[in-house]
């Protein structure tokens, strides 16, 4: 379990850390995404500052170490040095209203360049 659903406001991010690695769950016009704390750039987490996921307008997910951008809805990088690459994606399933992900299905990658 992540968290309750309403812990994330609309157009806010929230990160988190779990055994397999780290993840972060977004909500965009009430529509929640999960993606794995990565850049596809290096490897490296996209946040300097807990929480701190989304451009200053709230529009792009942001990478704070290279400046990449990425559409919340899908993940893709549409600006910066991994253009073309996407967030890996995260399933996860609401039990009344519990933000639940299977870590065992977390994705298996190497350690950050």
């Amino acid at each position: 379990m992540l968290c309750h659903i309403d812990e994330i406001p609309d157009g806010g991010a929230r990160g988190f850390s779990l055994a397999q690695g780290k993840v972060f769950a977004l909500k965009k016009r009430q529509k929640l995404y999960i993606y794995l704390n990565r850049c596809p750039h290096l490897g490296l987490p996209l946040e300097w500052e807990p929480h701190a996921f989304l451009d200053a307008e709230g529009l792009y997910i942001k990478c704070a170490n290279h400046g990449a951008f990425f559409l919340p809805e899908s993940g893709e990088c549409i600006q910066g040095p991994c253009l073309g690459d996407s967030l890996w994606s995260i399933d996860y399933e609401l039990v009344n209203g519990l933000i639940m992900i299977a870590e065992e299905e977390l994705p298996a990658l190497p350690a950050p360049i």
